[in-house]
């Protein structure tokens, strides 16, 4: 099960998004054919890529940022560009450029760090976008909890597209990092589930002033009358206008 779209449009074009996926797909390029060969591939992870024992011992502290525009195969980097783009648009609207990619770079900053207080003598590497993505995730939770998400549920050889709020989705998909990091010994390679928790929760924190300047509440039943979502009390109950929806 994951996303393929949301149903939530925007009135601006989201040059920043689009320049992290950029960024992202560029320093994958430069790098995956080294990934074939061990001793180039060693080399690559031990410039870029973020060692939680490095960083204990206050070494190599540019990786915190270097190793989010790194990636370790192209469904790596396929994921979790889908995922930027379908959720940063949105969040790069609300926070407006310049502070939009300083949130993204603290999202991916904290993520890495909580990644260190889980094991911080651990000598695996960390790559990938995935925690700050995990922080626009969280803020796109917090600011839009009700928009639409289109996913792909996949049962064996049933391949179906569902939607479903993004309250939902994005709960589900914390809840498996959470089982994930509880379940899995840091000391073992594979998904960095305390990373994404991190993210996650750092980018529910840093929305959250912007949430209530915006009405906190109000800002919510504003995005119900946009998107169309009936009020759940009778007494709440207006027109709501019907608009056209980008996907």
């Amino acid at each position: 099960m994951f996303p393929i779209r949301d149903q939530n449009p925007t009135g601006r074009v989201p040059y920043v998004t689009y320049a992290l996926i950029a960024a992202n797909v560029v320093a994958f390029l430069s790098h995956w054919s080294l990934l074939v060969g061990e001793a180039a591939a060693s080399q690559v992870y031990l410039d870029y890529a973020m060692f939680p024992l490095m960083i204990t011992h206050g070494e190599h502290l540019y990786s915190l940022v270097t190793s989010m525009f790194m990636h370790g195969s192209f469904l790596h980097i396929a994921g979790n560009m889908l995922f930027l783009y379908i959720f940063g648009d949105n969040m790069e609207e609300q926070f407006g450029r310049v502070r939009y990619l300083l949130f993204y770079l603290a999202s991916g900053v904290a993520a890495a760090l909580l990644q260190v207080l889980a094991d911080p003598y651990s000598s695996v590497p960390m790559v990938g976008a995935s925690g700050a993505i995990a922080g626009v995730m969280g803020g796109y939770l917090l600011l839009f909890p009700k928009a639409r998400v289109d996913i792909l549920l996949i049962l064996i050889i049933i391949w179906k597209v569902i939607t479903v709020p993004a309250w939902l989705m994005l709960g589900l998909w914390f809840a498996v990092q959470l089982l994930g990091g509880l379940g899995t010994p840091t000391d073992e390679g594979g998904v960095a589930y305390w990373a994404h928790i991190g993210g996650f929760v750092a980018g529910m924190a840093m929305t959250w002033g912007l949430w209530r300047r915006k009405g906190g509440v109000r800002f919510w039943q504003a995005q119900d009358r946009t998107q169309g979502i009936a009020p759940r009390h009778s007494w709440q109950r207006t027109r709501i206008p019907t608009v056209r929806r980008r996907y």
